[in-house]
């Protein structure tokens, strides 16, 4: 399986994104060791837009690494999303999906990546239950309905989304070293039976 890696840690604020940055490598340790063929981007190392639609289209499923900032990812990789996906037009989406004689239906459906996935490793400071929990922080929804944004410019491609891992509670009450465990673990899960 071809995976593509993308690290969208960043150093900001007290944050040096060095959490981010290891679950990164812990993906590329355990997947090479899985035997998959791994590419990978570190958004902060900069990169070339062509070379990254080039990429998308060599992946058989991408994962994206990232904090949560402000309730959603990093602007750094919201401008890679914007200028990587814009630029695939045509080798990664051909259009909308809609056509002229019924342009109310059919939104979404232009994707070109029909067959490959995506998936989300996510850093954040609120604990599990803020998102589980009813009545709490995010009302109990989940942390995709969160990322359903992400998702879905994913989806407008053509990929379908695999299982989302999470550290949560990485300032206040870290568990570092089980989460790396649980990170290695899921990474096995998601794409042992590849």
């Amino acid at each position: 399986m071809n995976i593509l890696l993308i690290d969208g840690g960043k150093a900001y604020a007290h944050s040096a994104g060095r959490l981010n940055h290891t679950l990164h490598q812990i993906a590329r340790d355990t997947l090479t060791a899985l035997g998959h063929n791994v590419r990978e981007t570190v958004i902060d190392d900069g990169y070339d837009i062509q070379q990254e639609v080039e990429k998308f289209q060599w992946m058989d499923a991408v994962i994206w690494q990232m904090p949560g900032w402000w309730m959603h990812e990093p602007w750094t990789v919201k401008k890679y999303i914007d200028e990587v996906f814009t630029a695939g037009s045509g080798t990664l989406y051909t259009s909308d999906g809609r056509h002229r004689v019924s342009p109310t239906e059919g939104y979404g459906t232009g994707g070109l990546l029909q067959g490959r996935k995506h998936m989300l490793s996510l850093t954040w400071n609120a604990p599990r239950e803020a998102f589980t929990r009813e009545g709490d922080f995010f009302e109990g929804r989940g942390v995709d309905a969160l990322y359903m944004h992400f998702h879905k410019a994913h989806e407008f491609m053509g990929t379908t989304h695999l299982p989302t891992f999470v550290c949560y509670d990485v300032i206040k009450n870290p568990q570092v070293e089980q989460d790396f465990a649980d990170y290695t673990a899921h990474l096995n899960e998601v794409f042992g039976r590849a």
